[in-house]
């Protein structure tokens, strides 16, 4: 599937758009997140294969899967900003909204607009310094609000943490966060 198709399908949830350039570091909870368990090196892996290879992932390559998005993010000819939610942020999700996994992941429309809801729009790289508080543009085309003490605030006001950050891979960067952003 090419960039241009999955910006006009429902939309997917792991980028910042439009991050512009800045001289202020975003704070960010550091934590330990498990070592990949694949022998490439990280920044040889595409954004795709680093989910992959972390087991903290498992339920975001399932939804990418089910929402016929891992194909095209896996293009390397194009770089991406991912917000990559954690196993336990999916299951928080899923417990807020009364839903089951195999009730998401059957809701195609749903799922691809929350996904692409977490993916910057514009093919770029953002990393944690040139992040600054504003309103951006995912590929959703959904906004999303970075505030000024770091942190994401989604379409619902909703408040989520960026866990750690700048996951360098061949196609784009990830950052880690501990809750799944919802559009409207």
């Amino acid at each position: 599937m090419e960039i241009s198709k999955l910006a006009t399908i429902s939309t997917l949830a792991i980028s910042i758009a439009g991050l512009s350039a800045c001289n202020n570091m975003m704070p960010v909870k550091d934590t330990q997140m498990k070592a990949p368990t694949h022998s490439q090196p990280m920044a040889k892996m595409n954004v795709v294969q680093i989910a992959q290879s972390n087991s903290d992932f498992s339920l975001l390559v399932e939804a990418l899967q089910a929402a016929d998005l891992a194909g095209a993010l896996s293009d390397t000819s194009a770089s991406y900003t991912i917000l990559a939610p954690t196993n336990a942020a999916f299951a928080k999700a899923l417990q807020e909204n009364g839903m089951t996994k195999a009730e998401l992941f059957a809701n195609k429309p749903l799922l691809t607009k929350i996904l692409t809801y977490h993916v910057l729009k514009g093919n770029t790289s953002v990393y944690q310094k040139h992040v600054r508080p504003g309103n951006y543009t995912m590929l959703s085309t959904d906004t999303l609000v970075i505030t000024p003490q770091g942190k994401l605030k989604d379409e619902n006001g909703r408040i989520t943490n960026i866990l750690k950050t700048d996951i360098a891979a061949s196609n784009g960067v990830i950052h880690v966060i501990d809750r799944v952003l919802m559009p409207k």
